[in-house]
């Protein structure tokens, strides 16, 4: 471990001799990074490096070569794109034509977190035999998950809080105008409504499948469900959701979400939802479930307004995160900092399994029931 970080020391130094400022803070960024994602490749490390520690183009010019010396062929010259500008925040592009080697650094998982606004689309595997058992057991025990609400309107009941006089008066037309039974009225439960916010971006492209698989699977089994993708824009996928057969239904996602596995951009996208009075609408109320892992770029400020107010707008808001998983995980990046304190329940999934069992095993948020 000594000499790795003596090699990641030897490799800042060097960018500073080359004439690229590596502050202190961005050091910390990195080796936290590092921590949080450990890198499986050297491509992997490469983006966590490039996405910490440069802002620009001409930043990314130095970086490459010395990338390339010290950990090996890191001369991958992504194509230029239009890029937010965010001042110190602002990192360099993150798409390309070639990418360093794959060559085995640490095993983990996850990309580094980019604000690169890229056109891409989606592209998913059939759902596996054992996948789809796992959708099966989710959508039957999703209905019963999902807190309720007491309906405005009132039904007949057998025992209730109001008396249905139009009821006795009309059957006590048929027993001569004596009143042989009690007729009654109370409103019933129903499901909240559901919105699932998911995060599509680079960092999260080995889980974003299943969670569309599980939003598939949410929007089957509720009786009032809201799905959005988001990585550097927001999209509405509920309509494409509502196909019938899973596989078919994320086949037609890859022609809606156009910015998949690409960069992230959590507080602007989730400003965007709060931007829209319709949406503000779907979220009122609702039961609201963040899937991302939380690895936000640039101002984190938007973030944490955001997810404030989707809170105090939703029943409750519950966040997943894959990183979560990990019994030694801390929500201590600048993004899940930020939020931490506004979420109701904050807990590890990272496939449909650990969906399941989330569900199952009846976290506070799930299983929490209103009256109101």
């Amino acid at each position: 471990m000594a000499r790795a970080v003596d090699h990641v020391r030897g490799f800042l130094r060097e960018l500073r001799e080359r004439g690229l400022g590596v502050p202190v803070p961005k050091q910390r960024d990195l080796l936290r990074a590092m921590t949080l994602v450990p890198p499986r490749d050297v491509r992997h490390l490469y983006w966590i490096a490039r996405s910490t520690l440069t802002t620009s183009v001409r930043d990314a010019e130095i970086f490459d070569p010395v990338f390339a010396h010290w950990f090996g062929d890191g001369s991958a010259r992504p194509v230029p794109s239009e890029v937010d500008t965010l001042g110190d925040e602002q990192p360099a592009p993150d798409t390309g034509d070639g990418e360093p080697p794959d060559q085995v650094v640490q095993e983990g998982a996850g990309r580094d977190a980019s604000w690169s606004t890229v056109d891409r689309r989606a592209s998913f595997a059939a759902a596996t035999d054992a996948e789809r058992r796992v959708l099966s057991g989710l959508r039957k025990a999703l209905p019963a998950a999902v807190p309720t609400i007491r309906s405005r309107r009132r039904r007949a009941a057998r025992r209730g809080d109001r008396l249905d006089v139009r009821k006795v008066h009309r059957d006590a037309w048929r027993t001569g105008g004596e009143i042989i039974t009690l007729r009654w009225r109370r409103p019933p439960q129903r499901q909240r409504p559901v919105l699932v916010l998911i995060d599509v971006s680079g960092s999260m492209s080995r889980h974003s499948p299943d969670y569309l698989r599980f939003a598939h699977a949410v929007v089957g089994a509720c009786d009032r469900a809201e799905v959005f993708t988001f990585g550097t824009t927001l999209t509405h996928v509920t309509p494409t959701l509502r196909t019938r057969e899973v596989d078919a239904a994320l086949s037609g996602l890859a022609e809606v979400v156009r910015d998949a596995d690409g960069g992230t951009r959590i507080g602007p996208s989730l400003q965007d939802f709060l931007g829209n009075t319709r949406h503000l609408r779907m979220a009122r109320g609702a039961l609201v479930l963040v899937l991302s892992d939380g690895l936000e770029r640039g101002d984190c400020v938007p973030l944490a307004k955001a997810v404030r107010r989707l809170s105090l707008l939703g029943h409750r808001l519950v966040w997943w995160s894959p990183l979560a998983c990990d019994p030694a995980y801390r929500p201590v990046t600048r993004g899940m900092a930020a939020v931490v304190g506004h979420v109701d329940a904050l807990a590890g999934v990272r496939d449909l399994v650990t969906a399941r069992d989330q569900l199952l095993r009846g976290t506070p948020a799930w299983t929490a029931r209103s009256s109101t």
